[in-house]
């Protein structure tokens, strides 16, 4: 009897178990509302960004990539006015912020995450399109240490690990070589994505993280 129960037992809780990874990674389709972009190369940004704004997504953006934007004649958020603080330390911190990452992080599905961002006034990122300073660029240029130093980019991977992260609700497009996998999706589907789309791109934005850091471990070795 108690053989009979035990299995009876195990096949419940692997049904259990699977049922759990189905609603996990079902295909949830997720609307793009918000888009925080911060780049360093723009070439190949331009029709993305036409794309976004003719499908009614709000930019949000820092600096240069903020000025390129609203150069192309589309309007643009600072997210100074959504942090209520300017880029400060020479332009090392502009967008390590809750109200940037809280946005970001937060989790659709929970309660108690929306209940916080509604109660800090947190707006909902929903893409996050980052291109990192071109550190190992800088190090093949024979640059200065202190040159090189400034090219290890800090706010940028933030983005691209936390986004990642939290791919169940956000698309992360962690470099410009995801600039046409992109723009391909949006051309297809619009200005919204499934859960298997999502996945794609936070593999690809960790595999940009481990690459990046790897070389800059390798110079500090040096």
């Amino acid at each position: 009897m108690w053989l009979i129960d035990r299995k009876y037992v195990i096949l419940h809780l692997n049904n259990i178990s699977r049922t759990h990874k189905q609603t996990l990674y079902m295909a949830e389709t997720r609307k793009i509302q918000r888009a925080l972009v911060s780049v360093f190369h723009k070439d190949g940004l331009e029709d993305i960004l036409r794309t976004l704004n003719a499908q009614g997504v709000e930019l949000l953006s820092t600096g240069g990539t903020q000025t390129f934007i609203e150069s192309l004649g589309i309007p643009c958020q600072k997210v100074e006015d959504v942090t209520t603080y300017p880029s400060i330390l020479g332009g090392r911190v502009k967008t390590l912020h809750p109200k940037v990452f809280g946005g970001i992080l937060g989790r659709r599905e929970l309660e108690s995450d929306q209940q916080q961002m509604k109660q800090y006034d947190i707006p909902a990122i929903d893409l996050v399109i980052v291109d990192l300073y071109p550190f190992e660029d800088t190090v093949a240029s024979g640059a200065s240490a202190a040159d090189i130093i400034e090219k290890i980019d800090i706010g940028g991977i933030s983005l691209i690990r936390a986004a990642a992260k939290n791919f169940r609700d956000v698309i992360i497009v962690p470099s410009k070589a995801e600039y046409k996998p992109l723009l391909d999706l949006l051309q297809k589907q619009g200005a919204q994505s499934e859960i298997e789309d999502r996945k794609w791109f936070a593999t690809r934005a960790f595999g940009v993280s481990s690459h990046y850091d790897t070389a800059i471990h390798g110079w500090f070795e040096k």
